[in-house]
């Protein structure tokens, strides 16, 4: 059994390796705590906003003006903003762009600090490697001398093996806590992406059918203008021999006249 006693004599001798893996464990810890906490809060206000712009037909500067004053900071509140001061005579895909900016603009804000966490899954089994080397070496320099303890030499290979240990097992909790912080940012971001098309589908109809009718209105006048097409011409005789009556006969000549 493990003692604290045992832990500390192992971190000492290790040459501040165990030390330092302490440390990435508690930072790791912390970033996966945080992380887990701020993206489920993101999470939720994404689904809030989903299920407020789903709810209506179509979206008007006022009605976004009131849903925000709950919500300011959130992610999903940004895009919102930007969708809320954009100005819809412009086209339809301006405001696609304008959107997706924003929702690029805060990627950084949703994958805050999952670096660390790949920087601690790659470094901890190296540092692991490192220190297994330096307690190989202690029990190296303890075989060199004659008539060397027993304990002295496992006591090396057991902290080469606890440094081992304790690097793999630093790995596998941030690989864990990894994986499934990614997943949170990427359905974070899907969540995004569809508030942005939903504000896109739901905002610019009344663009379309302003544009639409103002089309209208401006053929109708011009056809109005137009003079009025005169009837088509009647077609020609066609051209070839007619065929005339065949003359009276001279007694029919004479009764007629």
């Amino acid at each position: 059994m493990l003692s604290l006693q045992i832990l500390l004599d192992a971190a000492h001798k290790s040459g501040g390796i165990l030390y330092l893996m302490a440390v990435l464990l508690l930072v790791a810890l912390a970033v996966t705590i945080e992380r887990f906490w701020a993206l489920g809060r993101m999470q939720a206000q994404c689904r809030g906003w989903v299920r407020e712009l789903k709810g209506r037909a179509h979206v008007d500067p006022d009605s976004l003006r009131d849903a925000l004053q709950g919500d300011t900071h959130s992610p999903a509140a940004q895009v919102v903003t930007v969708a809320l001061h954009h100005d819809l005579g412009d086209p339809l895909d301006h405001f696609s762009d304008r959107l997706e900016e924003a929702v690029m603009d805060q990627a950084p804000r949703i994958d805050r600090g999952l670096w660390m966490l790949d920087t601690i899954v790659t470094l901890a089994p190296l540092l692991g490697l490192l220190g297994t080397i330096i307690g190989m070496f202690n029990t190296f320099q303890a075989l060199a001398h004659p008539g060397a303890a027993t304990q002295a030499v496992t006591g090396g290979v057991g902290e080469a093996l606890m440094a081992t240990a304790a690097g793999l097992f630093i790995a596998v909790l941030g690989l864990v806590a990894f994986n499934a912080l990614h997943q949170r940012v990427r359905l974070v971001m899907h969540q995004l992406e569809r508030i942005k098309l939903m504000l896109a589908n739901r905002m610019y109809p009344h663009y379309r059918a302003g544009a639409g009718a103002s089309a209208s209105t401006s053929t109708s006048h011009s056809s109005g203008n137009e003079p009025r097409r005169k009837a088509p011409a009647t077609a020609p005789a066609p051209a070839g021999p007619v065929a005339t009556a065949a003359p009276l006969p001279h007694a029919l000549q004479a009764s007629a006249a």
